[in-house]
């Protein structure tokens, strides 16, 4: 058993109501707008199709392709939230690793046993994986990312699929052929989520230039926490798969833009290294308003949802927050009302309220030193009923693994 190489697919031996089948099922790309929720998509789409118990997805980056998302049937738990998503490490783009020989020559490649490659193999088959996991990795189909354009964008790697009985086979030739149709669209929705994360991070840099905090890396923690407790919270209410998904994106990506309405303060206070007079915190407190007037007129989702988190991050459980509700935000004689509580506060931003006190807590700053893991946990417990929902506090605790790998792979 070898492996093939694999070039351009003629679709027209295939029936139409196939290919329109396989092109409704990867619609959804479309709808999606963050690259995470992107990735995880297309794994879904193409494991279904392939029948493949694990997949990865690997992006461009220079010359290396970086990890990108990761599936295991046999490993992960199935939709539950998971840490190894989160590991950050990259591979040449050279003949010495499967998915960089894909990179490096656009072919496919087909491999009946990963364990068994014939002598001569330009590549070799890196099995430190499964010898740290107990994993079998067998068969692979591994597939370049190209836009219409022409553009590699990444390398998508199918493993282990398997027949009707559960056992793991060779791909066949009809998944050969048809996974590659997937993968030129998935190309164009990776490129797309690619180009509005880094669309978010230079706004994120205009704001960094005012205050030093909100830097990538914070913007980043603070958006994936927030996607992985919605998606604990999204779990435990049984809420539709589709909507989870949807709001896992808009989330992941309206959170990265809690803060930035601090362009609107001046420096004199975002700056100041020690602890702000009353006078000053009060002007500090209008970075809320000034953050949801930017999305009032909205377009899309994501501006609703960045507007929610803007306005509301610094609301309190118990009603001690702010800004609280105003009538009209754009009013000239605007004033900040009495203060929202409980489930008054939209979702979104009570978890982005979470996320945002834990990082500031266990980052350090200007003004203080990093907290402790525990320290942090004890604070965020005691609070738990009165700045925060007691109820996402609980989920925050049971996905603590993850927030600490989350943490690691954004540091600053």
């Amino acid at each position: 058993m070898g492996f093939q190489y694999k070039r351009r697919i003629d679709y027209s031996q295939y029936a139409r109501d196939e290919i329109t089948l396989i092109m409704k099922r990867i619609e959804e790309f479309n709808y999606l707008q963050d690259i995470d929720a992107i990735l995880d998509k297309i794994l879904e789409e193409a494991r279904n199709l392939s029948h493949a118990d694990a997949g990865s997805i690997f992006i461009v980056e220079d010359d290396h392709l970086r990890f990108g998302y990761v599936h295991n049937d046999t490993l992960f738990k199935k939709d539950q939230a998971n840490e190894e998503i989160y590991v950050d490490f990259s591979v040449p783009i050279d003949e010495q690793s499967i998915v960089g020989y894909v990179a490096l020559t656009g072919n496919t490649i087909v491999i009946d046993d990963a364990y068994n490659l014939p002598s001569g193999s330009p590549f070799t088959f890196n099995s430190e994986y499964d010898q740290k996991s107990g994993y079998k990795t067998r068969s692979i189909l591994a597939v370049p990312l190209y836009t219409f354009h022409g553009s590699l964008v990444g390398v998508m790697q199918l493993i282990n699929t398997k027949d009707n009985d559960g056992r793991v086979i060779a791909f066949r030739k009809k998944i050969q052929d048809l996974i590659p149709l997937i993968a030129n669209n998935a190309a164009v929705a990776i490129d797309r989520g690619v180009m509005n994360r880094e669309m978010i991070l230079r706004m994120m840099k205009m704001a960094e230039l005012r205050d030093p905090t909100e830097t990538g890396a914070h913007v980043q923690r603070v958006g994936a926490y927030s996607a992985e407790i919605y998606h604990q919270w999204a779990i435990r209410y049984n809420i539709d798969k589709q909507e989870k998904n949807r709001h896992k994106d808009l989330i992941r990506l309206a959170a990265m833009l809690h803060d930035v309405g601090k362009v609107g303060i001046p420096d004199q206070i975002l700056k100041k290294p020690g602890k702000l007079t009353d006078s000053e915190f009060a002007a500090m407190k209008w970075h809320t308003v000034y953050g949801g007037r930017l999305f009032m007129n909205q377009t899309s989702s994501l501006d609703k949802m960045s507007l929610q988190i803007a306005l509301n991050h610094h609301e309190k459980w118990n009603g001690k927050g702010y800004p609280g509700k105003i009538r009209d935000m754009m009013a000239a004689d605007i004033r900040l009302g009495p203060p929202k509580q409980k489930k008054e506060i939209p979702l979104s931003a009570r978890i982005v309220a979470l996320a945002d006190v834990f990082d500031a807590l266990v980052s350090r700053r200007v003004y203080k030193d990093a907290w402790s893991d525990q320290k942090a946990l004890d604070a965020i417990k005691a609070d738990a009923g009165n700045h925060f929902d007691p109820e996402l506090v609980e989920t925050f605790f049971q996905i603590f693994p993850v927030i600490k790998a989350i943490r690691n792979k954004y540091k600053e």
